[in-house]
């Protein structure tokens, strides 16, 4: 009895609850109306507002592509040897002339010597058929000897001459070698990449390590062949750089290939930096554009615009309220960071510098004067009117 006398007074007490709402129902609708109409009123001040105008807007084929260095060297192996020591390692200067790999030179030092030792013997066997062949000469002079028998002495020599010039181009042959086993540096740079360990065998052609100069970086990029003909060497190139967010790069065509791609139908241009600041990291991707032309445009900053999904839009201010625009963005121009407005305003038209996300379209707007608000500050302006309201 009592869990049916609580429910039954529940069920009292919702009734009396509805029936007194019910009582006044334009109380309640006139408040609501009351505070949706407070909450339109939104304060902006001068500095929050963004005038639309025409500016230059470079066009021209878009380049992409990826920055390499210039002067980089795949050193090999030039003797087939086992690696006895790798001395830098990946990202680590070098200099000129520095000491890389250190490959086994035993068996070439052997050679060496074993050349040498010849050269010398051939040496010996030269003087005396030298000596034999003067000798012979005098006798034949005096008619002590044959002309056979210095003919004779004539071959020796010759070919002691020629057994010795062959030992001292082995014995070269070998030096060159054991230099060969001390893979050093051809210019100021930094190890890119090491191929080898210790205990690797080297044979001949096999990628040791490679070095670049990471002063001398430059843009291998690709053109669409269709837009290739307005590309001239000289022109200025505007890219910026994966890996290095908000900053931009300039520089020039320096070379512009003769033939396309037979698959891609692209054509490689190189781009010099103008920067003396430059990517330390090679093979970075890079996409940008080839001034050929400058236009005539509106343009609007990033921050004005608002994205939703596929569609951007804008707010633009006219007659006191705020009405969303949607609009068709075009290029970017890589210098000021400003976006084409293809189509929704025309030049003079006003719209918020940093819209918020709690406008609605048709929202009244009152201009302020003296101390701007800041434009972080617009969407918390409207929520302090819309207090005064209620």
């Amino acid at each position: 009895m009592l869990r049916k006398t609580l429910f039954v007074l529940a069920i009292a007490s919702a009734l009396t609850a509805c029936g007194k709402e019910s009582k006044d129902p334009g109380k309640g609708g006139k408040g609501a109306k009351e505070q949706a109409g407070a909450a339109v009123n939104l304060l902006v001040s001068p500095e929050d507002l963004l005038t639309i105008q025409s500016n230059a807007l470079a066009s021209g084929p878009v380049i992409t592509g990826s920055v390499q260095p210039e002067r980089n060297a795949d050193l090999r192996a030039e003797v087939s040897a086992v690696v006895i020591q790798v001395m830098k390692e990946n990202g680590e200067v070098v200099k000129r002339g520095d000491v890389l790999v250190r490959l086994d030179e035993t068996s070439i030092r052997d050679s060496l010597n074993s050349a040498e030792e010849a050269s010398r013997a051939s040496g010996q066997v030269l003087e005396q058929a030298e000596r034999m062949f003067q000798r012979m000469k005098t006798l034949r002079a005096s008619g002590m000897t044959s002309t056979q028998a210095l003919e004779d002495a004539e071959i020796r020599r010759n070919n002691a001459q020629s057994d010795l010039s062959a030992a001292k181009s082995r014995a070269a042959q070998a030096r060159q070698q054991l230099q060969r086993t001390l893979v050093r540096a051809p210019f100021d740079g930094i190890v890119s990449e090491r191929k080898v360990s210790n205990g690797d065998t080297a044979q001949i052609g096999k990628e040791l390590i490679k070095v670049i100069d990471p002063t001398s970086m430059r843009l291998e990029g690709l053109v669409s062949a269709d837009k290739i003909g307005v590309v001239k060497v000289g022109q200025p190139v505007l890219f910026r750089i994966n890996g290095y967010p908000g900053q931009d790069f300039t520089g020039k065509v320096r070379r512009v290939d003769p033939a396309a791609n037979a698959v891609t139908r692209q054509v490689a241009v190189l781009v010099d930096f103008n920067d003396k600041e430059q990517p330390r990291v090679a093979g970075l991707y890079a996409e940008g554009r080839i001034e050929t032309d400058s236009i005539s445009a509106l343009m609007i900053p990033d921050s004005a615009l608002v994205k939703a999904g596929d569609v951007t839009y804008t707010w633009k201010v006219k007659d006191k309220a705020l009405h969303k625009v949607n609009l068709r963005i075009g290029a970017r121009d890589v210098r000021t960071g400003q976006w084409e407005v293809q189509s929704g305003l025309v030049s003079g038209d006003t719209v918020l510098r940093t819209p918020g996300s709690t406008f609605k379209d048709g929202q009244k707007v009152e201009l302020t004067a003296g101390k701007a608000v800041p434009a972080a500050a617009v969407a918390s302006s409207s929520t302090a009117v819309a207090g005064k309201g209620n």
